[in-house]
């Protein structure tokens, strides 16, 4: 999948999607963002790598961090200066291994 940035109606009808799934938008950096807490390390450790693994195959990588049970991701795609379909889609994966 290549990286499109997202525009008019089709931006519009994502951004509501991942908004209604409790990612915010950064309108400074034009990328969103979600706080990801599990019961534990080793759940969320075991969700990054996960995550690590769909992201090289998507070739689209989050910025993240993680500390104890929590993890922060944005998704932003510097290539096309904003928001991309493939933040949706990353977006949505995550939130799927989540569960």
């Amino acid at each position: 999948m290549t990286a499109a940035k997202l525009e008019g109606a089709d931006r519009d009808a994502a951004l509501s999607d991942a908004l209604a799934r409790e990612w915010s938008h950064d309108t400074d950096r034009d990328a969103i963002s979600k706080t990801f807490t599990f019961t534990n390390f080793s759940e969320a450790f075991s969700w990054m790598t996960r995550v690590a693994m769909l992201a090289e195959k998507m070739d689209h990588h989050p910025e993240w961090s993680n500390v104890y049970k929590t993890v922060n991701v944005t998704l932003t795609t510097h290539d096309v200066g904003g928001l991309s379909n493939l933040d949706i889609a990353m977006a949505s994966k995550m939130d799927r291994l989540a569960g």
